[in-house]
């Protein structure tokens, strides 16, 4: 259990900024059919100092679900590469011992307090919309009634996807981990361990917390509702490594929205390790970067499309510290 819900803790710790502007809809022709088979994906963005260089492959999610990903550039780059830096993140360290001590905290961690339901807790307009959506994609789920609505929207979104064709691209990611042990590449952590001797306390005030999360499950509704062409489309354009088409996408999700339920919720503001946790993230990259740039000829990343495209872009960062950064053709 505890393996299972402290990633649902990490809610807390956005690893990347959503991006805020307006999803323009897809083009009348647009091409809603998912890819299928073997695909490149994107190319690489090459960041350099001097003849150093930093190469950082773009992530996207969902994905078309039978679409196998193949890269040679990313293979023949990655093979080549000294230093591997790991996606920016922020995560709980938590040894066994203390893992058995904080289970009776994480029981019931996803429920509203005091026995709510989810009608008891959306306006009603918002509850209307979330029936024949819970009914088309999670079925006869009763339980799912006594959840926050952060985390009833979760389970939606990913039913969602599956039904859809499209799934969340861990694939790509295990396949870098593949070619990293294989040419045993040295494996660079950028991320940022957070302090737990609190854990247990910020997980019993979490319990008993409301939260402002009716803006992330209204946010999750709109995206089944009316975003899933577009959300092929932006998958095949990833899929295709069309880059023109890309760039010219926004890539909005209901992920700030239900950040901001969390970061700002009342509990979080009595544990200063739970703040600012965008801002360490994003510093504690950078300085790996700086580092892996100093030290290597050639070095490898991954970051999120929202990370290279959003309005908080880790590659404007690298710009404004002095860095060269090519987009790739």
């Amino acid at each position: 259990m505890l393996k299972r819900l402290l990633p649902t803790l990490c809610l807390l710790l956005p690893l990347s900024a959503a991006l805020a502007q307006e999803e323009a809809p897809p083009p009348a022709d647009a091409e809603t059919v998912l890819l299928v088979g073997q695909r490149p994906g994107p190319g690489l963005w090459k960041v350099s100092k001097g003849d150093h260089v930093l190469w950082i492959f773009g992530t996207y999610s969902p994905l078309p679900d039978k679409m196998e990903w193949r890269s040679q550039q990313v293979e023949s780059i990655l093979a080549q590469s000294q230093e591997y830096l790991t996606p920016p993140r922020a995560q709980f360290k938590v040894g066994f011992f203390k893992g058995i001590t904080m289970l009776p905290t994480l029981i019931g961690i996803e429920k509203n307090p005091d026995g709510a339901t989810l009608q008891d807790v959306l306006p009603a307009d918002i509850y209307a919309r979330w029936q024949p959506l819970k009914t088309k994609y999670l079925g006869k789920n009763n339980g799912i009634e006594r959840e926050r609505p952060i985390f009833a929207a979760q389970k939606l979104y990913e039913a969602g996807l599956k039904q859809s064709g499209l799934t969340r691209g861990y694939a790509v990611d295990k396949k870098i981990d593949d070619i990293v042990k294989q040419h045993k590449i040295k494996v660079t952590d950028t991320g940022i361990k957070l302090d737990t001797s609190n854990a247990s306390e910020a997980l019993g005030e979490f319990k008993k917390a409301q939260l402002a999360d009716t803006a992330c499950f209204t946010r999750t509704l709109d995206r089944l509702d009316a975003d899933l062409d577009a959300m092929r489309v932006r998958a095949n354009a990833w899929a295709k490594g069309d880059i023109e088409v890309i760039q010219n996408l926004s890539y909005p999700d209901q992920k700030a929205a239900c950040d901001d339920a969390m970061l700002n919720a009342e509990f979080v503001k009595k544990h200063p390790e739970l703040q600012n946790v965008k801002e360490r993230v994003q510093t504690a990259w950078l300085a790996a970067v700086d580092k892996a740039l100093d030290s290597n000829a050639t070095s490898f990343a991954m970051l999120n499309m929202s990370d290279i495209l959003g309005n908080s872009s880790y590659l404007n960062a690298l710009k404004a510290k002095g860095y060269e950064v090519v987009s790739p053709d």
